[in-house]
């Protein structure tokens, strides 16, 4: 199957229209049925979601990387990660669907929540993680006074449940500061605008070697790296799960000299944007 010119964004998979819910909960059933029980690449600029299999199991995508989700696991996925699906056919589960602004509104804010909730996650769902899981259901289904507090509150008791269960098992996650957060927002409005380090201290109002100095000691690593790392990471998306050409691709990200953006990619991919594409895809690219 030809790989289409962009990679789809979408509210819900095969949904352009605007959010239908403060939060959304269906049945695995009920999208992926419809599909084949295949879902397509795509991913999601402002909406995170929480997979959970009950029966039957996945093969996942996620910006290319292949996981399985088994019967009692969890997917979490951030916005902007690319992902797709196999199904085998008749798995039951559920599929929690949460807006940016919902998932933002989790608080007080702690750096260690942060960084899980802005990272893919996988693992095990305990027994008081289902338990909310199925409460967030329960919630949705209903009606009556409050309902949206409801929904809102139990979406993000589970959230918070799966983080500290998460760092509970030994995971130290990297937490990012405000400012931090603040740079990452700009990074994901501004991509293919080719900022460099001074256009984003600007934008934050501090110094660049102000600046520097956040990332190194957040990222480990200089603001320069951190900028080249989110735009590769990018251009392997759209060379992975779009027919763009590789200069084409090059120009979306602000690299007006092809030759330049290939040396750019090599030196950080370790290979060519062309044999990246034959090996992640299995597709010979259109240069």
């Amino acid at each position: 199957m030809s790989q289409p010119a962009h990679i789809p964004n979408f509210n819900l998979f095969g949904e352009t229209t605007a959010f239908p819910d403060v939060v959304h909960c269906e049945a695995v059933l009920d999208r992926a049925g419809q599909h084949g029980w295949r879902i397509s690449p795509h991913r999601h600029t402002q909406m995170a979601q929480v997979f959970q299999i009950s029966s039957g199991a996945a093969q996942v995508t996620l910006d290319g990387l292949e996981r399985r989700l088994e019967p009692g696991q969890y997917l979490y996925i951030p916005p902007q990660v690319v992902h797709g699906f196999a199904f085998t056919r008749g798995t039951e589960g559920t599929v929690l669907s949460v807006p940016s602004p919902v998932v933002a509104r989790l608080g007080p804010q702690a750096p260690a929540l942060s960084d899980w909730l802005g990272s893919t996650q996988h693992g095990a769902l305990s027994d008081g993680a289902d338990a909310l899981l199925t409460s967030v259901v329960e919630a949705y289904t209903s009606n009556g006074n409050f309902r949206a507090q409801r929904l809102v509150a139990l979406t993000h008791a589970l959230l918070a449940a799966l983080a500290a269960e998460n760092t509970a098992k030994g995971a130290s996650p990297r937490g990012p500061n405000t400012q931090m957060q603040q740079l990452d927002a700009l990074i994901t409005a501004h991509l293919g605008e080719g900022w460099r380090a001074r256009e984003y201290a600007s934008a934050l109002h501090v110094t660049t070697g102000h600046l520097n100095r956040v990332v190194r000691g957040a990222a480990g690593m200089s603001l320069t790296a951190y900028l080249e790392t989110a735009v590769m990471t990018e251009a392997c998306r759209l060379i992975a799960f779009t027919r763009l050409p590789v200069a084409e691709v090059g120009y979306r990200l602000g690299y007006a000299d092809p030759p330049y953006f290939s040396r750019r990619f090599r030196l950080r991919m370790g290979e060519t944007p062309s044999a990246y594409r034959m090996r992640v895809s299995g597709e010979r690219p259109a240069e």
